[in-house]
C-alpha cells in the first residue's frame, strides 16, 4: 500500500438539491460549475492519477453557504459565484498551491 494519495488533489463538488425550501446548491448552478471545473482541468492536462479529480457530491451540509466545493487533502472549502471563480481556484490551488482567500468559506 502507498503512502501517497492516489490524487494530488481531489475536489467536490456539493450537487445537493432540496425539495423543502431550504437553500440549495443546485439553486446556484452548481452542477454546470463542477462540469466547467472537469473540463477544465482536462484541457490543462492537469486530471488524472497523481493529478487532480473533479467529483460530484450529494449533500455537504454547507448548502447555507453554497454553493460549495471542497480541495483535499487540504479539507479547503470554497464558495463560487461564476467561472472565473473556478479559474481562480484550479489556476491558483490546484496548479499554484495557494488556497483563494476570498472565495474560502
Amino acid at each position: 500500500m502507498s503512502d501517497t494519495s492516489y490524487y494530488k488533489h481531489h475536489v467536490f463538488f456539493c450537487l445537493n438539491t432540496r425539495d423543502d425550501g431550504r437553500p440549495c446548491c443546485t439553486d446556484h448552478n452548481a452542477e454546470a460549475a463542477q462540469q466547467y471545473a472537469k473540463k477544465r482541468c482536462k484541457e490543462l492536462g492537469i486530471n488524472g492519477e497523481g493529478k487532480v479529480r473533479i467529483n460530484k457530491a450529494g449533500c455537504l451540509d454547507r448548502c447555507d453557504e453554497g454553493p460549495v466545493l471542497v480541495v483535499y487533502p487540504e479539507g479547503t472549502w470554497y464558495t463560487f459565484v461564476d467561472n472565473s471563480d473556478i479559474d481562480e481556484i484550479i489556476e491558483s490551488h490546484l496548479v499554484g498551491g495557494k488556497v483563494v482567500e476570498r472565495l474560502k468559506i
